[in-house]
């Protein structure tokens, strides 16, 4: 069993390929269940993930709410410290701001690609990050210009601005300029430990109080191993190819649901505040159940 502390939390993702009008539902229920949080996506042509965020925090009362994650490449950061601000204001304290370069096939699909990535996303972090605090922000970067913007009405709470980043500048910027980073689906403790080795270094040259680790893990409970592999062979490969290792190597949730406590405690050892599992197959619900279960997390 993994103890129930304000240091852990355990989440889930609404997948991005059901429809929106399933959310609301789908955020009651993982709420119901002892859920900690439901994180939601932002990809090109799928689905906005304010508007996402919105419909969660809307049909909920205690769940956070993650945005994972809003490219920066794609969102100027007034309109996104507008919104932040917003949901922040209403829902104090159960919003998390995720942002990160963004996939880059799919930026410039729409000519938002840019070559000085790191300059974005600080600059956007610092931002968006005084712009909510109700800050006069005046600002003239590589990347972005702000000239002097107050919000009318900021976040009475800023929300954590947390990175989902990969590569080991960008997780070092991270440590530097964020609340937190989210490591991607197929990072195990061995990924943990190295990308906390980065956010250490950009830790020691930042002044950010606290990092929070969040990681998403691919999940789906069977006790048959063969059948769960079947089930989930395609994303899986799919991620290990983006990730550039081998299938057996991507970390994952997928098996016997009794071995779930184990692998989410290594992760925990490792160094993760946060793990946001992202169920696959048919049955998110029941998926849900069976991890929470096995965690002893679900709600009598």
């Amino acid at each position: 069993m993994i103890d129930k502390s304000p240091e852990f939390r355990v989440g889930f993702m609404f997948e991005r390929d059901r429809a929106p009008e399933e959310l609301p539902g789908w955020a009651a229920t993982v709420e119901e269940l002892g859920a900690d949080d439901l994180w939601v996506i932002e990809d090109l042509g799928w689905t906005g993930s304010i508007s996402a965020a919105s419909l969660a925090l809307a049909a909920t009362r205690r769940l956070r709410v993650g945005i994972g994650i809003a490219p920066v490449a794609l969102r100027n950061p007034a309109l996104l410290a507008m919104e932040v601000a917003n949901l922040a204001r209403v829902h104090p304290g159960r919003l998390v701001a995720g942002v990160g370069h963004g996939v880059p096939e799919l930026m410039a699909q729409v000519g938002a690609e840019t070559v000085r990535k790191l300059a974005l996303l600080e600059e956007s972090i610092v931002a968006v990050r005084g712009l909510v605090a109700g800050e006069t922000v005046t600002l003239h970067g590589r990347e972005v210009t702000v000239n002097g913007l107050t919000l009318v009405h900021p976040a009475r709470e800023v929300p954590p601005i947390v990175t989902g980043v990969v590569r080991p500048k960008s997780l070092e910027l991270s440590g530097r300029v964020a609340d937190g980073t989210i490591l991607a689906e197929g990072a195990g403790p061995a990924e943990v430990t190295a990308a906390l080795e980065h956010i250490g270094r950009g830790r020691q040259a930042g002044d950010r109080p606290a990092h929070e680790l969040i990681v998403f893990v691919y999940l789906h409970a069977d006790d048959d191993r063969e059948r769960a592999a079947a089930a989930t062979h395609d994303m899986v490969a799919a991620q290990a190819a983006w990730l550039g290792v081998e299938p057996a190597d991507v970390f994952a949730l997928i098996g016997p649901a009794a071995e779930i406590p184990a692998k989410v405690a290594a992760l925990r050892a490792a160094g993760a505040s946060t793990v946001v599992l992202r169920p696959l197959g048919t049955d998110p619900d029941g998926q849900a159940r069976i991890a929470l279960e096995a965690l002893g997390r679900v709600r009598s």
